[in-house]
């Protein structure tokens, strides 16, 4: 772990409202009273402004000793049987399992293991077959497998009996497909005296705690349940298919709830569970047809949970640290500073006006929901490539940048463009637990020539506040938290909204927020490229949780699996946006294209443009045609991911592309977003058509005229912004548009000129 580490538990916050901060301090020496701080630019880069904070009259009260504190990653159920174990003698234990990462450690089933000792469990041994355990009466286990290994990523029905009377324990296994027996079962017996299965009254499913640790299982469960007799072979079957027998403690049934934590049991004696570190649901279970692709209408065909042995949503860690935001307290972006010892750690959070009270009249929008999904991403260069790693040392070395990357620190959790350890997708991100890329200086990219800030997300963005501060814009900032909960009420107080560089991730409510702003007249600024691209869920009982499933479509790290893109937390279709029906050129007239390495070219302005009275007026005071060949991220404004006008897919007609970009490196390794690939002819081994490779900076009007969009269509625009100082022809012409859509006049909607 980092020495010095925290997280928030919201990353938005209200004036009136409290904040608080859990830290974990593993210096040894004492943490300092922290400050609170305003923060203008975040990124280190010494060619810009650098970073630059503004104390702020704010003490955040201590309310707990700042102590070293540890990670439980690994995914679970737990259930309280109550009195159901109490006298426990012969028992039957079955489940379906999918095995997917053994890798030479017990994998716990069904366990009642307790760390005082006693208990039984079903489990699969280190060698991948399956293992029954029964306690010794001093509280050591003794265990008997069947010793033949499962298939990994194949069904399997696994049980074992402990029969008091003969004293036998049994375990067996047999492999199905589609449900039903597709091999040999494999059955191992042995006698074993002085053995008890009394037990605690809790039950955990997925992870044990025999031996004094938990352990934690990979892979795929189905309805795991437990008797209170000897069942034999006929009646382990006729269980498993669903048949409700005499003797039943338990049974488990995950098809039912599936959008939820709880786990039901339909036994008698209703003992439901809760799951802990959101294990995924909504996966295909043993019994899967195809015949159906949302679990919502073949429930019993998805009840399978699917555990991880690294899952983590939630650290934990006490709060140490609380703050209340004084009643009009300035919106912005801030930060909790904190050191110990020679340790630093800084802790960014934003302050939102209250609803319906805006402090300026322009919001900018900071996509946090992008900021939770792309947390803690480790980079298969770090994971596999030193010089890469040495590179980004150096990097941030050599600009005093935030010193931690996530690839060294897999205990935080990883992000959704990762995988776990059995290979299969992250879908899950949550703000609940350190987000070391969501960091005051922090560098995303090492660049080899040390000029290009190699910035992302939180620390990109800034290019843009550091900007709106250096012009003497007053600005407000608000989050997708607030778009998704007050919808169109967060926005139309605001004569101007603004994205940062990289709004990717949205929920319907986000889309249905900026839509009706748009509509109803409000001028929108997306300053960023590959925005509105992702579709995601959000929790309703666990608060900056996030889900994300990899449908058909779209540049992605890993795929959904067949059956499995449907959302656990809402149900829905997820995927592309432009998958569901709302392609981003239906709303910013522009939409992902293209992405290529992490270096930029610049736009050239169409000649038509400085002819039509529609859109001249951006252009006042920049002679030259090509602008923005310079910058902070990536050496120029148009680069990285590029978004381009189509109509098919939404552009309005009446859209004017202002400037488009050209010259994109040849040597930059282009992919064109999969989505447009629609046959073998299209698929090439090499560089995509140059026409599709272009950021479209793009305008029209909305609501007969009194609103209006601005696009770039790149998500290093922003970073041209700081450079010579904040003097340069993208500062002026995001100036020219800014100061025209802070003017109530309505524009001309006309026929451009010829």
């Amino acid at each position: 772990m980092t020495p010095l580490a925290g997280y928030t538990d919201r990353l938005s916050v209200r004036p009136g409202e409290t904040i608080r901060f859990h830290v974990s301090n593993g210096t040894g020496a004492e943490v300092a009273p922290p400050s609170i701080v305003r923060v203008i630019s975040a990124d280190a880069n010494p060619a810009g402004p650098g970073i630059r904070l503004v104390a702020v009259d704010a003490t955040a009260r201590q309310i707990a000793p700042c102590q070293p504190q540890s990670v439980a990653p690994g995914s679970y159920a737990l259930a309280n049987l109550g009195a159901a174990l109490e006298g426990l003698g012969s028992l039957t234990i079955i489940a379906t399992v999918c095995p997917t990462r053994v890798a030479g450690e017990a994998r716990p089933i069904l366990t009642t293991f307790s760390r005082s000792g006693g208990g039984f469990g079903l489990a699969l041994a280190k060698d991948g077959s399956a293992c029954a355990s029964v306690a010794r009466s001093d509280g050591e286990p003794v265990r008997i497998s069947a010793g033949v290994p499962l298939a990994d990523g194949g069904w399997a029905r696994v049980w074992m009996t402990w029969d008091a009377t003969a004293s036998t324990m049994t375990v067996g296994q047999q492999p199905l497909l589609r449900g039903q027996p597709s091999g040999r079962a494999t059955m191992a017996t042995i006698r074993a005296d002085g053995l008890s299965a009394a037990a605690g009254p809790d039950v955990l499913i997925g992870a044990s705690e025999e031996d004094g640790r938990r352990g934690t299982f990979n892979g795929r469960i189905e309805r795991p349940m437990l008797f209170d007799r000897v069942l034999d072979a006929s009646e382990i079957a006729r269980a498993a298919q669903g048949e409700m027998l005499p003797g039943l403690v338990a049974c488990w049934d995950f098809a039912k709830e599936i959008s939820g934590t709880r786990i039901v049991d339909v036994g008698p004696n209703r003992c439901h569970g809760t799951l802990h570190n959101m294990p995924t649901r909504a996966v295909t279970g043993s019994t899967w047809s195809g015949r159906e692709m949302c679990w919502r209408h073949a429930p019993e065909e998805y009840a399978a949970v699917h555990f991880h042995d690294d899952d983590i949503v939630d650290c934990r860690w006490p709060a140490t640290h609380e703050w209340t935001v004084p009643p009009d307290f300035r919106s912005g972006s801030y930060a909790l500073l904190l050191e110990a010892g020679d340790a630093k750690e800084n802790i960014p959070f934003f302050v939102v006006p209250p609803v319906g009270r805006p402090q300026a009249k322009i919001a900018v929008l900071m996509s946090t929901f992008t900021y939770v999904i792309y947390q803690n991403n480790a980079r298969f260069d770090w994971l596999t490539d030193p010089a890469w790693r040495a590179d980004w040392q150096a990097h941030t070395n050599a600009w005093n940048g935030y010193p931690h990357y996530p690839g060294d620190h897999p205990e935080y959790g990883w992000s959704t463009y990762n995988y776990h350890t059995d290979r299969t997708g992250i879908c899950f991100a949550s703000w609940q637990r350190p987000m070391l890329n969501v960091r005051i200086g922090y560098i995303t990219y090492p660049h080899e020539e040390l000029r290009a800030s190699g910035l992302r997300h939180y620390p990109a963005d800034h290019h843009l506040l550091s900007w709106l501060e250096a012009k003497g814009y007053e600005f407000d900032v608000l989050t997708d938290w607030e778009l998704h909960h007050d919808g169109h009420d967060a926005l139309k107080d605001y004569a101007v909204v603004l994205t940062g560089t990289h709004p990717e991730y949205h929920t319907r409510q986000t889309l249905d927020a900026l839509q009706a702003y748009r509509d109803g007249g409000g001028r929108f600024c997306y300053l960023g490229g590959n925005g509105f691209y992702w579709k995601i869920a959000l929790s309703k009982e666990q608060p900056g949780l996030l889900e994300i499933r990899r449908a058909e479509g779209g540049i992605r790290a890993w795929a959904a699996e067949a059956g499995e893109y449907y959302n656990q937390l809402d149900g829905e279709y997820g995927g592309l946006w432009r998958r569901n029906g709302r392609p981003p050129q239906e709303l910013v007239g522009v939409g992902f294209t293209a992405q290529g390495a992490f270096d930029g070219s610049y736009y050239r302005i169409k000649p038509e443009a400085r002819r039509d009275r529609r859109v001249a007026w951006m252009l006042a005071g920049i002679d030259e045609d090509k602008i923005g060949d310079f910058g902070l991220s990536a050496h120029g404004a148009a680069g990285f991911e590029l978004d381009r006008t189509d109509k098919r897919l939404g552009t309005p007609a009446h859209a004017v592309v202002v400037a488009a970009s050209e010259d994109h490196p040849p040597e930059t390794p282009w992919a064109l977003v999969p989505e447009e690939y629609l046959t073998h002819t299209a698929t090439t081994a090499g560089r995509p058509p140059a026409e599709l490779i272009r950021a479209d900076m793009t305008f029209f009007e909305t609501a007969n005229g009194k609103g209006a969009v601005f696009s770039t269509g790149s998500i290093t625009f922003c970073g041209s912004l700081p450079s010579n100082g904040f003097d340069n022809d993208i500062s002026r012409l995001l100036g020219n548009v800014l100061d025209r859509f802070l003017d109530p006049l309505p524009f001309e909607v006309q026929t451009p000129s010829p």
